[in-house]
């Protein structure tokens, strides 16, 4: 699910900055700059792991802010292809199943990726699973059990003037987002297999 990876960035210090001890100066500059932003094929960085090297800095001129080479490392969110991970529904459409995690909101599982049976409640706005007559809802906030399928980064490109009027409408797709399904056993919400491993615990002991 996490990863290391490597860059190399030019980072600045402002005169402001200099009483810190030099690590946690560029700690801070670092994290400001890569936490909780998407990389570009690569994956949403988390925060700084360490720092593997820097240089001497140069001190710019008019700011008198100090310009650093740094080498570093920053712990990565991308799951791999087919790793099981838990979420919670966020919302639910005739299309899927939007999931979230602490500190992750694009992941998406198409209706296509569900159990067979699975229906969409158009008045409750939730999907159901339909299996041997019992219904399963899966309700929003619920925890959720998933596996990645697939992944899709988008290029965040500016925006041209001639298209930020507020009359007009640009759709701006998700840096990077996560496909998903649930249609296998130990899939969907938790509680439906740990209420079930609960059942035939208790059947054992008696």
């Amino acid at each position: 699910m996490f990863i290391l990876s490597s860059f190399a960035d030019l980072v600045v210090v402002d005169p402001e900055d200099f009483s810190k001890h030099t690590a946690d100066a560029l700690e801070d500059q670092i994290n400001a700059k890569y936490a909780n932003k998407v990389v570009y094929n690569l994956g949403l960085c988390i925060c700084l792991f360490d720092i593997l090297r820097v240089s001497e800095g140069q001190i710019g001129h008019g700011s008198g802010s100090a310009h650093v080479n740094v080498e570093f490392r920053l712990i990565v969110f991308r799951p791999f292809k087919g790793e099981v991970l838990t979420g919670r529904i966020s919302s639910s459409s005739p299309h899927g199943i939007n999931v979230r995690t602490d500190f992750f909101d694009e992941i998406f599982i198409p209706h296509a990726y569900l159990f067979e049976g699975s229906t969409f409640d158009v008045k409750e706005n939730v999907w159901i699973w339909n299996n041997d007559g019992n219904e399963f809802f899966m309700d929003k906030n619920e925890t959720i059990r998933f596996r990645v399928e697939e992944e899709a980064f988008e290029d965040q490109l500016p925006i041209p003037p001639h298209l930020q009027d507020d009359r007009m409408e640009v759709e701006r797709k998700p840096p990077y987002k996560i496909i998903a399904s649930a249609q296998q056993a130990g899939m969907g919400l938790v509680a439906w297999w740990a209420e079930e491993g609960d059942e035939e615990d208790g059947e054992e002991a008696e």
